[in-house]
């Protein structure tokens, strides 16, 4: 035989030497929750092992994450009170924006901390937008209320604001907001290609959503493939400095797609039910727990992420630091 390929698999140092794909540290981002009214953080039981902070244990989470040599740091606020237009989000002292103040603080430039530009934490409804008199989301108006969020969240130190919510026209009039501010080096993060995907559940948990109905009219349907690269497209010339395809494994095609068609950096989002199904298995002993975790994040970025928002980043860069 002229071609051998197991020549390369035969050692442990051989393999590693000749691995494609080698997961960073410094290309993951742990999301944070912090929850305003708590006394101490409060475990998520769809999702073991991730809490909703008080803002002293969410700077302790986040510096602790940095020492192990995460990247970055993604922020979302879980308000006492709601109303219909999100109001505490764009609050100087909501929440979301006095922990972004608090971590911006204590980590300075060693991660990029970044805050959840999204309405559906703050509304009584659950919506990502504001409702119109039918009791639809009304895109435009929406648009107004990402303007103040997105310039109460540079004031508070978010370094980058991830657009999360899927509001047609949202990348440019949030640019534009930002510019005519002077704040031309907060950068911007599309959700580009986030599907209405049935793997958020936990991820509600976390936030206490209110959500009544469904998310359909505005996050993208799971049967679309094409679609997801018009979506990018539009946000690329809008002025997206990133784009993110949400969820993560249920959508590698996907991914490897808006990969392969832009020339931005393209990130993914590894979301809460990818999280609890791997925690579930592995407490019943069916899985390899590590195992399962690390090659789940080498296959997101064997198809095209650059970097991955994971609940696991903290415990996979401590692991990457073991060796």
């Amino acid at each position: 035989m002229i071609e051998r390929p197991r020549r390369l698999r035969a050692t442990p140092v051989l393999r590693s030497l000749t691995r494609e794909h080698h997961l960073s540290a410094r290309r993951l981002v742990l999301p944070l929750f912090v929850k305003e009214g708590l006394r101490s953080p409060a475990p998520i039981g769809s999702m073991p092992g991730v809490v909703q902070h008080t803002v002293p244990s969410l700077v302790e989470a986040a510096q602790e994450a940095v020492e192990a040599g995460v990247g970055g740091l993604m922020l979302f606020g879980v308000p006492a009170a709601r109303d219909a237009v999100g109001s505490a989000g764009s609050d100087p002292d909501g929440v979301l924006n006095v922990g972004l103040r608090a971590v911006a603080e204590a980590v300075g430039d060693a991660a990029v901390v970044m805050g959840d530009l999204c309405l559906d934490e703050f509304t009584d409804h659950g919506h990502c937008g504001v409702l119109d008199a039918a009791g639809r989301v009304d895109n435009d108006a929406t648009l107004s209320r990402y303007v103040e969020l997105a310039l109460a969240q540079a004031d508070a130190g978010a370094a980058l604001l991830g657009l999360s919510g899927m509001m047609d026209g949202q990348v440019g009039a949030v640019r534009g907001a930002l510019d005519a501010a002077g704040r031309t080096d907060v950068v911007l993060l599309a959700y580009a290609a986030k599907y209405a995907s049935a793997f958020y559940g936990p991820f509600r948990d976390a936030v206490d959503s209110a959500l009544t109905g469904d998310r359909r009219t505005y996050q993208m349907d799971p049967g679309n493939r094409r679609e997801a690269l018009r979506e990018v497209r539009l946000d690329v010339e809008q002025g997206a400095d990133v784009v993110m395809v949400k969820p993560a494994l249920p959508y590698l095609d996907v991914l490897s797609d808006v990969a392969a068609a832009v020339d931005v950096p393209v990130w993914a989002y590894q979301v809460s039910g990818e999280y609890a199904m791997v925690e579930a298995a592995a407490a019943n002993g069916w899985i390899d727990r590590e195992r399962a975790i690390l090659e789940s994040l080498v296959a997101v970025q064997r198809a095209g992420a650059g970097a991955t928002l994971t609940y696991w980043a903290a415990e996979v860069a401590t692991l990457l630091r073991r060796g």
